[in-house]
């Protein structure tokens, strides 16, 4: 055969080498394209996608703990440029991690859709033919049978192979069969319901929206953005999406331990008793929310995250005006005594520049050391409790009225008017009078309160269900045997020969044991007694 007059050789020899023509822009962009879509890089990607997480759980984030990322700043201020260059407060949501996840977005789409349309078309095509040599199968086997018409055994075989769940073909004397299809369907639904995770995750994420709120014992708040201490929302959320609700703390029952000497102290069980009302017209409902025990309403899911004391003080001037009263929450310190720490500030004093700022320490079962401090040395509160203040005045808001950290004080600019040596010290009900004629506290009580997290995620359900497919398709995957047969008939001089042959499509260990059941049955339907074990003989 002659060769064509508009060939062109796909390379060329120079010097006993293969020299490649050069790839243009079309041919490395569909290189790149094939790496891109390959199996290899998708499985690369999501391993880079688990490494890019970690970083994610080991700082603390800013959609999720606003405040733990203030707090990673002041201890560790010599890193904190650093992980705000790589994104590591924001990095579910940075450029190096949204790369990584668009990338195997496309990755696996590009692997998924071409695997999809030849596995439609391998559904709609007819079983392979019958190759010709069946000794080059990993697993066949031959029987003739004498007195056995070719057209019956061909018949036979296609009807228990057919019974075996086989999609059969006839090509002459022979029988060609698969089954398995449903293992590549498996794989496909396992890739796509990975797809739809990545989709509804990247979707879902935008009307997210977390929000955090400290309710103390009491204390009623609204499902609105005004309410809450911080909200963190997704890219589209709107505050008309909010359902409105309202929920009161109505106590928090703490158990801690008292057997174990060990750790006596040591918290048990945390329980919140909550009421709700989804409107004002609506009646009140009793709930509970424990650590791992949130609580589901109008749409968001309500987290008991931890939890603390409020000393209630009231604050007078020199004329017995109330300028301040209520429970202030102090933050808790970590030791086991729950020892407390937090800043009570009166702005709205007759002089803007007498205002007061206090802070101080709560120790809920106080005990004096023999340097003349306190330790708390049990979390409950009792006839020890002891409230520790230290007070300034002066300008504390500059006159600004700018709003401020409430669990900060700063004392540039203050006046000390009780420090170190002479704190203001008060027991459950006690009063002091303020230096300097600044009028009188008073702490009525020592209430609880609860940290809440509010989390809202409309994506959760349909998370959950491509989770669920893509469990369901990895198992169907791995459990169902992808798997060709064959039977074969041709006349001998001394019967008809009958020729068995079996391919699997990946790892089969029971494909041998399949084609000599094969050939058992087909032998029991054309000769009864073949298929019935022998006599016992004695």
């Amino acid at each position: 055969m002659s060769r064509p007059s508009d060939g062109r050789d796909e390379f060329v020899v120079v010097a006993d080498q293969v020299v490649h023509p050069a790839l243009g822009p079309v041919e490395w962009l569909r290189w790149a394209w094939r790496q891109l879509t390959s199996m290899r890089t998708a499985l690369l990607l999501l391993l880079a996608l688990a490494v890019a997480a970690v970083p994610g759980s080991l700082l603390p984030q800013q959609s999720a703990d606003p405040n733990g990322v203030i707090a990673w700043r002041r201890a560790n201020p010599a890193f904190v440029g650093v992980v705000d260059f790589l994104q590591g407060f924001t990095v579910y949501t940075s450029v190096w991690f949204s790369a990584i996840y668009i990338l195997l977005f496309i990755s696996l789409i590009g692997c998924v859709v071409p695997r999809l349309g030849h596995h439609l078309r391998a559904l709609r095509a007819a079983p392979p033919r019958t190759p010709s040599r069946f000794g080059r199968l990993p697993a066949s086997s031959a029987v003739v049978l004498p007195g056995v018409a070719a057209e019956d055994a061909v018949d036979a075989a296609q009807r228990l192979l057919r019974r075996g769940r086989y999609r059969t073909a006839r090509y002459g004397t022979s029988v060609s069969a698969e089954r398995g299809y449903l293992r590549e369907s498996g794989n496909l639904l396992f890739h796509g319901a990975l797809v739809g995770v990545l989709v509804t995750v990247f979707i879902g994420g935008g009307f997210t929206w977390t929000a955090q709120r400290v309710v103390v014992t009491g204390e009623t708040f609204t499902n609105s953005q005004n309410d809450y201490d911080s909200v963190t929302p997704g890219r589209f959320f709107s505050p008309g999406s909010m359902r409105p609700y309202a929920l009161t703390l109505d106590r928090l029952d703490v158990t801690y331990e008292k057997q174990n000497p060990n750790a006596l102290g040591q918290p048990i069980d945390y329980t919140a008793h909550v009421t709700t009302r989804m409107c004002t017209t609506c009646a009140p409902e009793q709930h509970v929310i424990k650590v791992n025990q949130p609580l589901d309403i109008g749409g968001t899911s309500v987290y008991l995250l931890g939890n603390g004391y409020a000393p209630d003080v009231t604050i007078r001037d020199a004329d017995g005006e109330v300028l301040q009263s209520g429970p202030v929450p102090f933050q808790p310190g970590g030791d086991p005594g729950l020892t407390s720490s937090g800043v009570i500030k009166v702005l709205n004093t007759p002089d803007q520049k007498r205002q007061i700022g206090f802070q101080g320490f709560l120790y809920p079962t106080a005990a004096e050391l023999t340097d003349g401090t306190f330790k708390s040395i049990y979390p409950s509160v009792g006839t020890q409790s002891l409230l520790s203040l230290f007070a300034w005045e002066g300008a504390i808001d500059n006159g600004a009225g700018v709003p401020q950290n409430v669990y900060e004080l700063d004392p540039t600019g203050l006046t000390q008017i009780a420090g170190r040596t002479d704190p203001v010290q008060l027991a459950i009900g006690q009063t002091r009078t303020l230096p300097d004629g600044l009028g009188s506290i008073t702490l009525n009580g020592i209430d609880r309160y609860a940290a809440l997290d509010v989390h809202h995620d409309p994506s959760q359900g349909l998370v959950a269900l491509f989770v669920g497919l893509a469990v369901l398709g990895l198992i169907t995957s791995l459990l169902v045997p992808r798997r060709r047969m064959w039977v074969k008939v041709s006349e001998q001089e001394d019967g008809l020969l009958v020729e068995y042959a079996g391919l699997a499509r990946g790892d089969d260990p029971g494909l041998e044991r399949a084609v000599a059941d094969l050939q058992r049955e087909h032998r029991g339907l054309l000769e009864p007694g073949a298929a019935r074990p022998a006599p016992a003989t004695r």
